[in-house]
């Protein structure tokens, strides 16, 4: 191929979607994909039995239940455009692993519920976009249900978002009533269909002003959406491209993804505003520095460890967020912080549950990298070895719990086990440094569900959690003499991280504050950076 890679990197459009869970955020990942052409049949959500089966959840505890708890990658060429859509576990209990796949995107969906607006999960999942300046597109799910008054939800973004809303579709109706909606910038009306499963698609957009439009809408309704629209459009800022990408102004648009109504139309938003990959910071012979997507150099950084995706493998995906250069299959990336070569013979495409192999990838691309434990979350990869982005963060957990397993023997495969779940990041993994238990910890309890289910699918392992007496952990950060002494002193409290890191596990808040009182020439930490 000859194109440059800052030309390839300028046509990417990597993205994530957030939402709270239950606002159909798997429902339009779906049919983004069949819209821009890469499924030809939706994952049927609403099928029953094997059918239920959707296309971006893998893990067997998110098909019982419906949810998405681990973050998937979907790659489609539509338009001339590639679209890199990430996909975010929609649980709360997840919001670290959606905290890393973030880092990796370059905007964000915000799917909104149209009956029930901005819930506590959007609230929490908006403002890692905004510690990270991401872009963020809003998508108003399920027009074709009761809603709330469109002005109303307009103003909850504005007034909870601090974000300018900006719509460039205004919806006729809600509900039994809703009819299709406005384009306000090419002033035409887009038809809305109640479809049976016969049915192919939506009736063509018909201008606004046209004798058409009497087909779809009667007097009233057609009196209706005009003054909508000229309303909207009078009491909101016009939309700025430039205001949307420094994250003052959101582009919004309505529709409902089960219904494959107003789909195409986001994804022509995500290839017309959506920003193509930018240059990132980094750190380099420990002076600073930023990594262009036209760089010559490829670099990248693994925002995401995923065991045991084909079950029939014992795999280990190391998925790489490239920022610069023009990867190509066999090359030779070196890890910045272990100074170990890989020869990356197998990258991985992925779509979903399928994969190909790659050939070739540009900056905003996320290749999956086989491996046996050599990437860890956080890794910095590069041709030369010497670059380091910003490493991702630890949270410190809210749930700390004892584990063992039912069969005595096998306690060895629990360490090896736990190890592996913990570089993936799916929780946390503390060693007391006096006995012989492991604690865990993780931000909700179904990360502890979802720990358990991972033992006995994939290790075979029957395990048991136990209350364990902690209820915090800390990173420990000082000089080396005064962390040793403290250790000395604070045996029964103390525990080592799977990269042998010093945490205090504390009985109570109080404990920790004491601690830090006592001890000013220590740092008792909430988060640590990986990588």
């Amino acid at each position: 191929m000859s194109t440059s890679p800052a030309a390839e990197a300028a046509r990417r459009r990597t993205f994530a979607i957030i939402s709270h869970p239950d606002a159909g955020k798997t429902t339009l990942t779906e049919n983004l994909l069949l819209a821009g052409g890469a499924i030809r049949a939706a994952g049927q959500v609403r099928a029953r039995g094997e059918n239920r089966r959707t296309r971006s959840d893998w893990m067997k505890i998110e098909r019982e239940r419906g949810i998405s708890v681990s973050a998937s990658v979907m790659t489609f060429d539509h338009a001339g455009l590639m679209f890199n859509l990430l996909d975010t576990p929609g649980h709360e209990d997840f919001s670290e692993d959606t905290y890393r796949t973030l880092t990796a995107a370059d905007a964000a969906v915000m799917v909104l519920d149209a009956a029930k607006g901005i819930e506590p999960q959007t609230l929490k999942l908006f403002e890692v976009c905004r510690l990270r300046d991401i872009p963020i597109v809003t998508f108003i799910n399920k027009m074709d249900r009761e809603a709330q008054d469109p002005f109303a939800l307009l103003d909850e973004i504005a007034g909870k978002l601090a974000l300018d809303p900006a719509p460039l579709y205004w919806p006729a109706g809600s509900g039994g009533r809703f009819k299709g909606m406005m384009d306000l910038r090419r002033k035409r009306f887009l038809p809305f269909a109640k479809k049976t499963e016969k049915d192919e698609g939506h009736p063509a957009a018909v201008a606004a002003n046209s004798n058409a439009i009497v087909t779809y809408l009667d007097p009233d309704e057609q009196a209706e959406v005009e003054e909508g629209a000229m309303l909207v459009q009078e009491a909101s800022k016009p939309f700025d491209p430039q205001a949307f990408l420094e994250g003052h102004m959101t582009p919004v648009f309505f529709g409902s993804a089960l219904r494959k109504f107003g789909v195409e139309e986001l994804l022509e938003g995500l290839g017309a505003y959506a920003p193509p990959p930018k240059a990132v910071a980094a750190t380099k012979g420990g002076a600073e520095t930023h990594v262009a997507p036209g760089d010559s150099e490829v670099t990248g950084f693994v925002f995401k460890v995923q065991a045991n995706m084909d079950p029939n493998h014992r795999d280990r995906i190391a998925f790489l967020r490239l920022c610069s250069g023009d990867f190509t299959r066999g090359m030779k990336l070196k890890v910045q912080n272990t100074g170990r070569q890989l020869s990356v013979n197998a990258p991985i495409m992925f779509f979903a549950s399928d994969r190909e192999l790659a050939e070739e990838a540009f900056a905003g691309d996320v290749i999956g990298i086989p491996n046996h434990g050599l990437l860890r979350v956080g890794d910095s990869l590069s041709e030369s070895g010497t670059l380091r982005f910003a490493g991702l963060p630890n949270f410190a957990p809210e749930i700390l719990q004892r584990v063992r397993v039912k069969d005595p023997l096998k306690a060895k495969h629990l360490k090896k086990a736990l190890e592996g779940l913990a570089e993936e990041g799916v929780t946390q993994l503390f060693r007391p440094q006096l006995g012989a238990d492991f604690i865990v910890g993780a931000v909700g309890p179904l990360q502890f569900e979802v720990m358990a289910d991972r033992l006995a699918n994939e290790y075979a392992l029957d395990v048991v959690f136990e209350p364990s007496p902690y209820a915090e952990a800390r990173w420990l950060t000082g000089a080396k003499a005064d962390i040793d002494a403290f250790i000395d002193t604070h045996k029964t409290a103390m525990a080592d991280d799977i990269d042998d890191q010093p945490v205090y596990l504390a009985k109570t808040a109080w404990d920790i504050n004491y601690a830090a009182e006592r001890h000013p020439q220590l740092a008792f930490e909430r988060t640590k950076e990986r990588g």
